[in-house]
């Protein structure tokens, strides 16, 4: 335990453990993977198409995981729609000043959307016999209307995390306001990188992923950095074995090697590219793992 000067007054933590991590690892990438595939939808050209099916290949699974871990994680998971709809009446339920139900209602739209597109593509790629699935993707005024909407559920998802481990009034979470955006760029890094793992030996377009790549590294970088002044003494917190995990596994293998292996291309030949993106997911991991846990062995 470490005792921390922090400026919040909740000393009960919630005892969020993996399943949590998971959750948030996983909601940045089927966030961050829409949003890459509505992108390419609007602005790139007719090779990049395949690319965009791929992104709302990956948000569809990932988002439905996440629902199946928030579900596991409740006290009592038989009562998960509880959050959604009241317990006699089965109106739903919508507390705006709560970030936890404005949440559930957007993971629950944002699998709506993903699961339209997710069959969009399919169609598309001629993997389902409903052709008139096809208008669900863009260039249609429908596809268009569903993609950029998605877009915008998916970029919450990925970043209202944050959000919400800012209301905890936990030391370390609320003790700044940059972890919303640091996990929204985030979701962006490690969604680039696996869809460039997934896509680099078949699919073009790859070079423009890790271009976004690149830059939403570098981000990450300059976030963190303000993350951890912006947390001013009770950045004291990570004086142990999570900040040495920060530092060496988050900041140098997850940040900084893969910069250096987008600059430095003949390092690894064919690989390079590979072990780039390997680097930026497990960075984008152990940063969850980090943010998410350490915060628990805090004593006020």
């Amino acid at each position: 335990m470490t005792d921390i000067p922090s400026s919040t007054w909740f000393t009960v933590a919630p005892h969020w453990q993996w399943l949590i991590v998971f959750y948030f690892f996983f909601g940045g990438l089927a966030g961050g993977s829409y949003f890459l595939a509505a992108l390419a939808d609007f602005f790139g050209r007719a090779e990049d198409r395949p690319l965009a099916r791929l992104g709302y290949y990956i948000a569809l699974p990932c988002i439905v995981f996440c629902g199946l871990l928030l579900i596991v994680d409740l006290s009592r998971p038989d009562r998960f729609w509880h959050i959604l709809l009241e317990n006699h009446t089965l109106r739903p339920t919508f507390k705006y000043w709560s970030p936890m139900s404005i949440g559930s209602w957007m993971l629950l739209g944002f699998g709506f959307f993903s699961l339209l597109s997710f069959l969009g593509a399919l169609a598309e790629s001629d993997r389902l016999r409903w052709k008139g699935a096809r208008r669900l993707r863009p260039p249609g005024t429908m596809g268009r209307a569903i993609a950029a909407t998605g877009a915008l559920f998916g970029l919450y998802v990925a970043g209202y995390t944050g959000v919400l481990l800012a209301v905890t009034n936990r030391p370390i979470w609320s003790d700044t306001p940059l972890l919303g955006m640091l996990f929204v760029i985030s979701a962006t890094s490690i969604s680039a990188a696996l869809m460039t793992l997934l896509a680099r030996r078949r699919l073009p377009g790859t070079r423009t992923l890790q271009r976004i790549d690149t830059w939403a590294i570098a981000l990450v970088l300059l976030v963190l950095i303000g993350v951890v002044v912006s947390l001013g003494p009770v950045a004291r917190a990570w004086l142990n074995a999570w900040g040495v995990l920060l530092v060496f596994g988050v900041v140098v293998l997850g940040l900084l090697v893969p910069l250096l292996l987008r600059w430095r291309t003949d390092w690894l030949g064919e690989r390079n590219a590979a072990a780039a993106a390997v680097l930026v997911l497990v960075g984008g991991f152990l940063l969850r793992t980090v943010i998410v846990l350490s915060s628990e062995g805090v004593k006020l």
